[in-house]
């Protein structure tokens, strides 16, 4: 794989392209959410959060992302 390769998958609907080797926790974070407040989804089962940072994303991957968010 070169460093230039990129996959093409689908984040909450949207067509998107990352660098190969990226994984799902840096997935995360190139949208700008912090990986210890989401759930995520991939290919309809669920990523368990401990283990975003080992989970290489892939081409046609498809991604649903939900981020918690604070209040009352």
């Amino acid at each position: 794989m070169s460093e230039t390769e990129t996959h093409s998958v689908t984040v909450n609907g949207e067509h998107r392209r990352v660098a190969a080797g990226t994984t799902v926790a840096g997935l995360v974070g190139e949208l700008g959410l912090d990986p210890a407040r989401v759930a995520v989804e991939r290919n309809l089962e669920i990523v368990p959060r401990s283990t975003l940072a080992q989970v290489l994303v892939e081409d046609g991957d498809d991604y649903e992302v939900v981020h918690f968010v604070g209040g009352g």
